[in-house]
């Protein structure tokens, strides 16, 4: 406000107390850990924002020109404007999402990652969706890893949980049977982007709200062979997948802390302290072989003393050598270190009992056997 030369000096002199005032209560209660905080729209396509000192909410609209913008909240975010719609058999629109740790050179505040996986105690973690019924997407918790602790581009390896989906979108890849992870079951797709392995699962029914271990699902990732535990956890992520439409999705809160130390064991579960896996195994490779391909039946055997479900056995490929089908079992990636998935019709391996799948391949040079065969992590003879 700007006092007029003809107001009188001490009507001037009194207003000018009262802004003085009014701008020092501003920023006492500017200073306070308590202030609510201002909605932030979020118009750029790749445009964020800082919530709770420790979240980075990022509009992230990187498959449409058309116009989506989010509002960041003290809790979350919410969709405010999503316009246009993509073909569903293709990627999304955008992921309008809030993580913590590092993403395409952005790190949130204060956050502990990168961080080795084998020097991950637990990832705590909530999140409570709002869901609309006018759009097609899906709701998704997004967990990325990577052999190195970068905070750049495309990790290797990104987990996606599906909370809830509408319409005919799904998953990348393929479905290859059914696991139980946190206390809850899912159907496991596994597949590739061209830029990163993908393994997703899908919740049966919409999950509005859960706090869970992100580490559950990473050691699950481990143990199918799509990740190692000196790999590097580099970011958690939640927000949403939209096709078609999308205002009003919300992540209304969420949470994500990291405590480092060293991961718990039990029964079946090898580490310091801890027991060693209960698990036993030997594997039949029996090939047929040609000039550049071949064809490979794989017989697995439970030795040990309890049932094995689902079964996973993961092996690595020699050099210059590639699957290109399989049946009986789901196998990915196609070559280097490669996971051998059970099937919902032979997910289950009895004591003393086995399984058999196959693939064909092809290779460059000398044909060599697979090594290094191991079942849930317990090395095969």
């Amino acid at each position: 406000m700007r006092a007029s030369p003809h107001r009188p000096r001490p009507l001037r002199d009194a207003l000018g107390a009262l802004l003085l005032a009014l701008v020092t209560v501003t920023g006492v209660l500017a200073g306070t850990a308590t202030t609510a905080r201002a909605d932030t729209l979020l118009c750029e396509q790749y445009g964020a924002t800082t919530i709770q000192g420790r979240y980075v909410v990022q509009n992230n609209r990187w498959g449409t020109g058309a116009t989506q913008c989010v509002t960041a909240t003290d809790a979350g975010f919410r969709i405010t404007r999503a316009d246009g719609a993509v073909a569903t058999d293709g990627p999304p629109k955008s992921y309008p999402s809030l993580f913590n740790g590092c993403h395409y050179t952005r790190c949130s505040p204060g956050t502990a990652l990168p961080a080795r996986i084998d020097g991950i105690a637990a990832a705590p973690s909530g999140i409570a969706y709002g869901f609309v019924g006018d759009a097609v997407y899906n709701a998704s918790y997004d967990i990325w890893l990577d052999p190195t602790p970068r905070t750049d581009g495309v990790n290797r390896t990104e987990i996606m949980i599906w909370f809830h989906r509408t319409g005919p979108v799904q998953p990348i890849g393929a479905p290859v049977g059914t696991a139980t992870v946190g206390g809850r079951p899912w159907q496991v797709w596994t597949g590739g982007n061209g830029a990163n392995d993908v393994i997703s699962f899908v919740a049966p029914s919409a999950l509005a709200e859960w706090n869970f271990d992100v580490m559950d699902f990473v050691r699950e990732t481990v143990a199918r062979g799509m990740a190692r535990d000196d790999w590097y956890l580099t970011s958690v992520q939640a927000g949403f997948e939209p096709w078609q439409n999308g205002t009003g999705l919300a992540v209304n809160s969420f949470s994500s802390t990291v405590e480092l130390g060293t991961p718990p064991t039990g029964p079946g579960e090898p580490g310091p302290g801890g027991p060693g896996p209960a698990t036993a195994c030997r594997v039949t490779f029996a090939p047929h072989v040609w000039s550049g391909g071949f064809t490979a039946d794989v017989t697995v055997t439970n030795t040990g003393p309890a049932p094995v479900e689902p079964w996973r056995l993961a092996f690595t490929l020699p050099a210059g050598h590639q699957v290109t089908q399989a049946w009986n079992a789901a196998l990915s990636p196609s070559s280097g270190a490669v996971t051998a998935t059970a099937l919902a019709h032979n997910a289950r391996i009895a004591p003393g009992g086995s399984q058999t799948f196959g693939f064909q391949g092809t290779y460059s040079g000398t044909f060599a056997p697979p090594s290094g065969f191991s079942l849930g992590g317990a090395a095969c003879t």
